[in-house]
């Protein structure tokens, strides 16, 4: 694969010497022999529990970047609640992940940097509480959030919308299937020689596929 070739300079990662069940909140989520099926690097990745604050940082390469009409306007639209969707189609920009312990929440801050051939970067926030009825939710700002099922598919961890919600206040509102974007994926794949995939789709029951975007990524600080 070409874009496999132009990351081969970085330097192989450091010999990993942290326990590989340091953190089992991930772990936790799955039966053991769904869990069993995966790489051991992305044992390593997903047990690895950082000091509160600490933060681990990933660095890579958008590689593909496709969305239907609708889906560019709703990745627009999610503007309103802090953007989180990607919002380019350019490919072959750097783009970096950084996972921060957040000790308040007991979950992890995730920050997403996407580089631009020109103007500012794109900024992604979001939360993963360990949290709700599936376990897993992830916060994206202004009060919504979605909670998540975890799965092992072809050795690949796999993370899946199940719900959208509105926190106000007290209050926590499923949101009804009209406002919602459909159903979101997240894959992470291991590639081997400390480097990873991540696939994001976003896919509406009626409307088909509105968002897709990989990117390859290797830890920057091992």
């Amino acid at each position: 694969m070409a874009f496999a070739n132009r990351i081969t300079p970085f330097p192989a990662p450091a010999p990993f010497t942290d326990k590989f069940c340091d953190d089992n909140r991930f772990r936790a989520l799955l039966p053991p022999e769904e869990w069993g099926r995966l790489p051991v690097a992305t044992w390593r990745r997903f047990s690895k529990r950082l000091k509160a604050g600490a933060t681990i940082v990933y660095v890579g390469e958008v590689e593909r970047a496709a969305f239907s009409r609708i889906g560019w306007w709703l990745a627009q639209l999610t503007r309103l609640i802090g953007g989180p969707l990607p919002t380019g189609r350019e490919t072959g920009v750097p783009v970096v992940v950084t996972v921060t312990e957040d000790a308040k929440s007991g979950g992890q801050i995730w920050t997403r940097l996407c580089a631009r051939s020109s103007g500012f970067a794109q900024v992604i926030h979001s939360a993963k509480r360990f949290a709700g009825a599936t376990g897993l939710e992830e916060y994206v700002g202004c009060g919504v959030s979605m909670a998540l099922n975890i799965s092992v598919e072809h050795e690949a961890l796999v993370f899946r919308s199940a719900g959208y919600f509105l926190e106000i206040g007290p209050l926590r509102l499923a949101l009804p299937d009209w406002l919602c974007p459909g159903a979101l994926t997240v894959t992470h794949t291991d590639l081997g020689s400390g480097n990873f995939r991540f696939t994001l789709d976003v896919v509406h029951p009626r409307f088909g596929t509105l968002i897709r975007q990989s990117a390859v990524f290797r830890e920057a600080t091992p």
